[in-house]
């Protein structure tokens, strides 16, 4: 697993270089390692060279692979980065740190539910369908204004951040621009944006979480 950590060098100089480059503060970008279908080998390679902040995809996948492994690393944290189904919210809440992907009503009112029921409080972030893709979820951005105040007043949710994934087949820096305007917008300090073949673009554009997995873990299978 030797090129685990090694990936994880290169992906970490990469973000401090693009970092430097925009001339923003060292430091001020999160790398999350997305460990999602990897097993605990590849888990823990990383979590030995020193990486602590981990996206997942899958409520019960996460469970499985994180909920014992925290009890003795209480430096971890989880990010979910995958659909989220609104039955699956007292599980969600009860294991994330971050919720990223708050796209519909019906999901925060699930989990205002269940922030209530289990008296944890993960940061959440709404989820930006930043290309109008109809294959993808994610509040529209015209729409993003309206579904933070109905969630707010509505559920007295508490929204930390954007996140998003620009369409595969078009430049990335241009839809990032547009997050990071809609961020400043709705004063919202975390941006979410930027993964394997484009985080330095990310950077460029103000992401302060860039969601890396290919690159540190190598192709899925």
């Amino acid at each position: 697993m030797q090129d685990i950590a090694n990936n994880l060098a290169v992906v970490r100089q990469n973000i401090e270089n693009a970092i430097l480059a925009s001339g923003r503060k060292p430091g001020s970008v999160k790398l999350i390692a997305v460990s999602k279908f990897k097993p605990e080998t590849a888990l823990m390679a990383a979590i030995s060279a020193g990486q602590s902040v981990f996206g997942e995809n899958r409520v019960q996948e996460a469970k499985a692979k994180f909920a014992d492994l925290r009890l003795s690393k209480s430096e971890l944290e989880l990010h979910l980065i995958g659909p989220l189904q609104s039955n699956k919210a007292d599980d969600a809440v009860r294991l994330f740190d971050v919720i990223e992907t708050l796209d519909r009503l019906s999901l925060a009112e699930a989990l205002a539910k269940a922030i209530r029921k289990t008296g944890r409080m993960p940061k959440l972030y709404v989820e930006v369908n930043i290309g109008h893709e109809a294959q993808k979820s994610g509040v529209a951005p015209e729409a993003l204004a309206n579904f933070l105040h109905e969630i707010r007043e509505k559920f007295v949710l508490s929204v930390t951040g954007l996140m998003c994934i620009p369409p595969a087949d078009d430049n990335p820096a241009r839809h990032f621009e547009k997050m990071k305007k809609l961020a400043d917008q709705h004063k919202l300090t975390h941006l979410s944006m930027g993964m394997s073949a484009d985080y330095e673009a990310a950077i460029r554009c103000g992401a302060t979480e860039v969601r890396v997995g290919t690159a540190i873990f190598g192709e899925r299978s």
